[in-house]
């Protein structure tokens, strides 16, 4: 392997190479993230539509599936973050990751057991803050990502970030070929982190009619939109979400609100934590009452499209590289093909 991608990433979290597998609701289950450590990167298992003992069944899959490291992406603000980060420290996982700043309190109790601690951040602010704490890394994610996003493209917060910490920094938004990891690396950072792209491979729990509609997709078939939780998710462009764009606040909270009660149905959650993280976020974000509601239910919309294979009643996060995707290789291939073009790319330049 080429010198310069043996970065301190892959001596941080014990892989083999400077990729890592985003933690995604309902797609990162154990399958997905077992082959991707299997292959030498950096798996990581989505907890946040999993409850307690969902978690440590997936914990103990991981072991029967892969001897390699992985990691368990966390939300900070669940209402039993403490029980899973005491999971996460009984069962040694490797590395704990946030889609949100963690709380400095967190962040404490899981260094101080040995994890590596690498939450997502989507501003230069929020980077020299929960540097300031004392995350070993951050994954830095640009407007072109999926999911939660912010509005600065990758080529602008990625350096940003890269010159206000002392710590490695994971680029992610618009990564899916060793060009990009080459790139990555000559704006200051430590690897590349990806969700699309793994989404889509052989290996991903997703249906295949699912995965075939992603790859009908061009670079212009996702939109950013508030109306699915109340803040920025970048989702492919659908019938069902053009919708949610055209509702009004009159005709948004009855549809919410019966969403919610699917939501509960299918999930167990009681009423009184959904309630109470409603509130939350509308403290925290500003939300209008249907964004609030959506927000607490938005894991049944994903579940529907991702798990149920029903594209017409739910929404898919998807980040814009999804136009740049043709083809559904295994975790293993896809990672021997990324490796294998960034060593052709960096001789290229070396010659």
């Amino acid at each position: 392997m080429h010198p310069a991608l043996h970065t301190p990433l892959v001596d941080l979290v014990g892989a083999r190479v400077p990729i890592v597998q985003t933690g995604m609701g309902y797609v990162a289950w154990p399958k997905l993230a077992a082959a991707t450590s299997n292959a030498g990167a950096l798996g990581i298992v989505a907890s946040a539509t999993m409850d307690l003992d969902e978690l440590r069944a997936a914990i103990g899959r991981m072991k029967d599936l892969t001897d390699r490291p992985f990691g368990v992406n966390l939300r900070s603000d669940a209402a039993d973050a403490d029980a899973r980060v005491d999971l996460l420290i009984k069962e040694r996982v490797k590395v704990a990751s946030f889609a949100m700043a963690p709380k400095e309190s967190l962040i404490k109790r899981l260094k101080d057991a040995g994890l590596v601690v690498i939450p997502s951040i989507g501003a230069k602010r929020h980077a020299e803050k929960v540097a300031a704490w004392g995350v070993d890394a951050v994954i830095v994610q640009g407007a072109e990502g999926g999911g939660h996003t912010g509005s600065v493209p990758t080529t602008l917060l990625l350096p940003q970030v890269v010159d206000a910490v002392d710590i490695p920094v994971i680029a992610a938004g618009g990564f899916f070929d060793g060009r990009g990891l080459v790139a990555a690396l000559a704006y200051g950072a430590a690897g590349i982190a990806m969700g699309t792209r793994f989404l889509l491979t052989s290996d991903s729990p997703v249906g295949d009619a699912v995965k075939q509609l992603y790859l009908e997709k061009t670079v212009n078939d996702t939109v950013v939109t508030t109306q699915v939780d109340g803040v920025p998710h970048r989702v492919l462009r659908t019938e069902l979400v053009e919708k949610l764009e055209k509702t009004g606040p009159v005709t948004s909270l009855p549809r919410a609100v019966g969403n919610a009660f699917a939501f509960k149905k299918v999930s167990g959650t009681r009423w009184r934590d959904i309630v109470k993280e409603g509130l939350a976020m509308r403290r925290q974000q500003e939300l209008s009452w249907s964004q609030v509601v959506m927000a607490a239910n938005t894991p049944m919309l994903l579940k529907a499209a991702m798990q149920d294979g029903r594209p017409d009643l739910g929404v898919m996060a998807s980040g814009q590289v999804v136009g740049m995707i043709e083809d559904l290789p295994s975790c293993a291939e896809l990672i021997e093909r990324i490796m294998a073009e960034a060593e052709k790319v960096l001789a290229r330049f070396g010659g």
